[in-house]
């Protein structure tokens, strides 16, 4: 399983790479749009080239974000304090649907966001996946960098229409977000034949030459408690559409359930909202949390029960706080 698009990983990692060139070919098996959906086809870095209409000076600050969204990375320490890359959630240069395309975002807001309680612009979810994600802080609203994440998230959604929102292969929610009975043990199992050659058994990810092939899953390098990813429906879902790599659809709905709740089990990096207490942590953001196993028990152990922040020197960003027009 791997939460990244890498190339070549064939290259990298030749055993991952043998094993999965022995299994049988597993047809793609993806949810099909539903009747009415807008389906959006969006446009490649090719059509970008092509596009005469685009000024050359905007292609280069759509390439940049690009380029900040395929290696997120060469920002270690600065914007990100794990080992993701915007594409290890959103897969496909960010244009793939049922991976979470990016396109939407830039289409839908400014809207309503019951994560944070607020109106969020384009520049606040970024920074939103940044600061949880990412387990980081983001480019300054309004900053060059900025400026350039925007541009890639609004030119990947060309010709789309503005403010729909029944749009297929959006998010990550096929699988719907009523949980189904899970278990530990059998999610472990999934993870142990389908993930851990790629992801490690102790789901710390693998690296070569320093450099970040498939991301940890857990631990200090992973996602926060904060991060969309922590919710078993949106790992769920994920997973079921995406992995394992070059099989996607192959896990059965349980198994995709078992191994999102296993997962998401283990310890990682605190919260940035964390009052300090995570049992109330939990209570002040129930709306997020009521999905995730933050200040709850499992096998005996209270998760998030700690004030471990990652690499970070910080807990909070400062990007992070209310909205009101009251």
């Amino acid at each position: 399983m791997n939460f990244a698009r890498v190339l070549p990983f064939i290259a990298v990692l030749p055993l991952a790479a043998a094993v999965q060139a022995a299994d049988p070919v597993v047809p793609v098996n993806l949810p099909e749009p539903k009747e009415g959906q807008y389906v959006h086809n969006a446009p490649t870095v090719d059509d970008l080239m092509a596009d005469e209409s685009i000024h050359p000076e905007l292609k280069k600050v759509i390439l940049k974000g690009r380029d900040m969204f395929m290696n997120t990375q060469q920002y270690r320490g600065e914007y990100v304090f794990n080992d993701m890359n915007c594409k290890s959630c959103h897969m496909g240069e960010g244009r793939k649907n049922w991976s979470g395309p990016i396109w939407p975002a830039a289409t839908t807001l400014p809207d309503f966001r019951g994560k944070n309680g607020h109106v969020n612009s384009l520049e606040e979810r970024i920074a939103g996946c940044f600061s949880f994600s990412m387990n980081g802080t983001p480019p300054a609203y309004g900053s060059d960098d900025m400026l350039a994440m925007l541009a890639y998230h609004q030119w990947l959604a060309k010709d789309a229409p503005v403010y729909e929102k029944n749009i297929a292969g959006r998010g990550f929610n096929s699988l719907g977000n009523k949980l189904p009975e899970l278990s530990y043990e059998q999610g472990e199992k999934v993870y142990q034949d389908n993930c851990a050659i790629c992801h490690g058994a102790d789901g710390q990810g693998q690296k070569k030459d320093g450099q970040v092939v498939f991301p940890a899953l857990w631990g200090d390098n992973s996602y926060n408690w904060g991060a969309g990813m922590t919710r078993i429906f949106t790992a769920a879902s994920f997973i079921k559409n995406n992995m394992p790599l070059g099989k996607p659809g192959s896990l059965s709905d349980q198994e995709a359930w078992n191994v999102a709740y296993f997962v998401n089990s283990q310890e990682r990096p605190q919260d940035p909202r964390y009052t300090g207490d995570v049992k109330e942590t939990r209570e002040k953001f129930l709306n997020f949390h009521k999905h995730t196993t933050y200040g709850t028990e499992v096998n005996g152990k209270l998760l998030g029960d700690h004030d471990n922040t990652g690499s970070k020197p910080f807990l909070k960003p400062d990007v992070l706080r209310p909205r009101t027009f009251d």
